[in-house]
């Protein structure tokens, strides 16, 4: 687990350099009594993690507050498609919200999008058609922009020491959606309700917050997801690392530091999972291999997970033809297990 202290050296060296008085067994004892009766110390609120891996996601200190419907962008004849933003533990995260017409309150969908680059993102953008499809379906849906993507504020990572952080700073933003739609307290929304849909990248965000934090979300969908062990995806991809990327000198290779990779990867926190899933591969996908969806129905299985595999044997990372069918599936997958009975 790879931690970003910058003052280990000094405090190490503190004691060795200053003879420390030694108390008196009373004086001791009430010191004892003091810091029992205080109050304790909150958690910091950390916009970047200190400690990038899982379980130190899980034991973070999360909030997401202030959620604004900015403007309406459009209003179709079954939902109110709004421009919104919210604070992701201070950050400002813009997104979508489409709120179904009608009367609710409507479960909540969270979206997670794939990789697309911020250079190019624009609001929204990514997962247009399944928003709108959900919608239409009864569902209110947030697809949430990210960090660094559109009107979001940056993120504090140092650019010019880039780390992988296999998505944390995303899966915060995801989590914190939640967390704000619940404390807007909007009449049309039942938060209490929530799945959660991810895409590629989108995917393994998923993960993250099914693994780290399972209690948020009721139900999820898998849609041609990541690799669940980071190192694959990392392996995969590093060559779109920027420049002057600083993990293999941080973390090693998987071979080199087994542990650090181990702690980033939800691969290794399956057993957590509480969310019924379904899970839908193209077999012709050229960007995320079939077999690493094969890898996650396998390990899930393993731990004995309510998992439904769907393969498509000709489809590719963005379903065409069988695209329907996978909606289809996936609202009555969402209505199952989020609709009050």
């Amino acid at each position: 687990m790879i931690r970003f202290v910058l003052s280990v050296c000094a405090m190490l060296m503190l004691p060795a350099c200053t003879q420390q008085p030694v108390a008196s067994p009373d004086a001791q004892a009430t010191a004892v009594s003091s810091a029992s009766s205080a109050a304790p110390i909150p958690q910091p609120l950390e916009q970047l993690p200190s400690e990038f891996s899982i379980k130190h996601f899980s034991e973070m200190r999360l909030e997401g507050t202030d959620l604004v419907l900015e403007s309406v962008e459009t209003k179709t004849d079954a939902y109110t498609r709004h421009r919104i933003s919210y604070r992701s533990n201070g950050l400002k995260i813009s997104g979508i919200l489409n709120i179904p017409h009608g009367d609710g309150p409507f479960p909540l969908l969270i979206f997670n999008h794939g990789y697309i680059d911020p250079a190019v993102y624009t609001q929204g953008r990514g997962l247009k058609r399944e928003q709108d499809y959900m919608a239409r379906n009864g569902f209110a849906v947030l697809h949430t922009d990210y960090r660094g993507h559109a009107a979001s504020d940056e993120s504090p990572m140092d650019p010019k020491a880039k780390i992988y952080d296999a998505g944390l700073e995303y899966s915060m933003d995801s989590y914190n959606a939640i967390q704000a739609v619940r404390a807007a307290k909007l009449p049309q929304i039942d938060a209490s309700r929530v799945g959660m849909l991810g895409h590629s990248m989108g995917g393994g965000v998923t993960l993250s917050i099914l693994t780290a934090h399972p209690e948020m979300v009721t139900a999820a969908v898998l849609y041609a997801p990541v690799h669940a062990d980071m190192w694959e995806n990392f392996s995969r991809w590093r060559r779109e690392r920027p420049e002057g990327d600083r993990t293999l000198e941080t973390y090693g290779t998987r071979e080199e530091n087994p542990a650090a990779w181990d702690a980033l990867s939800p691969n290794t926190y399956l057993s957590n999972v509480q969310a019924p899933l379904m899970l839908f591969q193209g077999r012709k996908d050229k960007d995320v291999p079939a077999e690493w969806s094969d890898h996650l129905h396998k390990r899930l299985q393993e731990e004995g997970k309510d998992i439904q595999y769907v393969e498509y044997a000709n489809e590719g990372h963005e379903f065409a033809t069988q695209w329907s069918d996978f909606m289809k599936k996936s609202a009555a997958f969402f209505h199952e297990k989020l609709d009050r009975r």
